[in-house]
């Protein structure tokens, strides 16, 4: 703005007709600033960029559109192009950088049918569960972590972290998530445990352990990301925001990380646009009360 510049002017014997003439600027509209320097919207943005430094200071990994969803906790409503808007005039940046994960390896072939199709959606929990392997290296060496995801609610239900990417490993976290999800009260009988062609999903102590538990396996075409893409999202999520934001020196440091993101970061601190704004386990809690009654 430029009429604090007029107003300095005039302190300095310049007369306001001279300097809003030099200037292009209007006269009443300057006397009416004068009155009252600080507009509504002007104070009303100010308190928005307050809010929303306030939950990047809280977390710096959240961008524009989890910030707006925090400063909405503080009584600070505003859109996510209003706030995308006021981060980048502020520099409040998210302090993830996105990097691209891939795999070289030829898949093998299946030993399940593919009863997921890609719809990566269910009306209950403990319906349809999706799992995938990642690894990601340290001093020690490379650590491995399998995870399944539940894509009612899109909680990880289990997992397992090893330094070797064994089929025990994928075995470990489907037997985490029973034993889990049965200590909360649910029944797992029936539940399609989906995967890509990966040898420890494909091998026999799998397929038993499957069997045993009463849940069905399902895998994916040869080539074809999208047959699992609600699991490599989440990867995709752990690497940006865990993973590559600095070297790990030791396998246990980095399992440590792994399991405090997922317990408190991502299952009840970080809502998700496609569970109306509620996080995992607030929306599995909604879930679970609703059908209560009905059961």
């Amino acid at each position: 703005m430029m009429y604090p510049l007029v107003r300095e002017l005039a302190g300095d014997g310049v007369p306001v007709a001279v300097a809003c003439r030099v200037l292009k600027l209007a006269r009443q509209p300057y006397y009416r600033w004068c009155e009252d320097p600080v507009t509504d919207a002007e104070w009303t943005q100010a308190h928005r960029i307050n809010a929303l430094r306030d939950a990047h200071r809280d977390d710096p990994t959240f961008g524009y559109r989890f910030l707006a969803h925090e400063a909405l906790k503080s009584g600070w409503r505003m859109s996510r192009r209003t706030a995308w808007s006021l981060c980048s005039a502020s520099g409040i940046l998210s302090a993830v950088q996105r990097r691209r994960r891939g795999k070289g390896k030829k898949a093998g072939p299946p030993v399940f049918d593919d009863h997921v199709q890609r719809i990566f959606t269910a009306n209950a929990p403990n319906r349809v569960w999706l799992t995938d392997i990642t690894e990601h290296p340290t001093s020690e060496g490379k650590l491995y972590c399998c995870a399944i995801k539940d894509v009612c609610g899109n909680r990880i239900v289990g997992y397992s972290i090893s330094d070797r990417m064994t089929a025990q490993l994928a075995v470990d976290a489907l037997d985490n998530a029973v034993v889990r999800r049965r200590l909360e009260g649910h029944d797992v009988a029936g539940c399609i445990l989906h995967a890509d062609r990966g040898s420890q999903f494909r091998s026999r102590k799998m397929a038993h352990a499957l069997n045993r538990h009463g849940t069905v396996g399902s895998m994916g075409r040869v080539g074809a990301a999208g047959d699992n893409a609600a699991m490599e999202s989440f990867w995709s999520l752990l690497q940006t925001i865990v993973l590559n934001q600095r070297r790990w020196a030791t396998r246990q440091e980095l399992r440590l990380a792994i399991v405090v993101w997922i317990e408190r970061k991502y299952h009840r601190q970080r809502p998700q646009d496609s569970l109306g704004g509620l996080t995992p386990v607030e929306y599995e809690n909604k879930i679970t009360a609703i059908k209560a009654p009905a059961a």
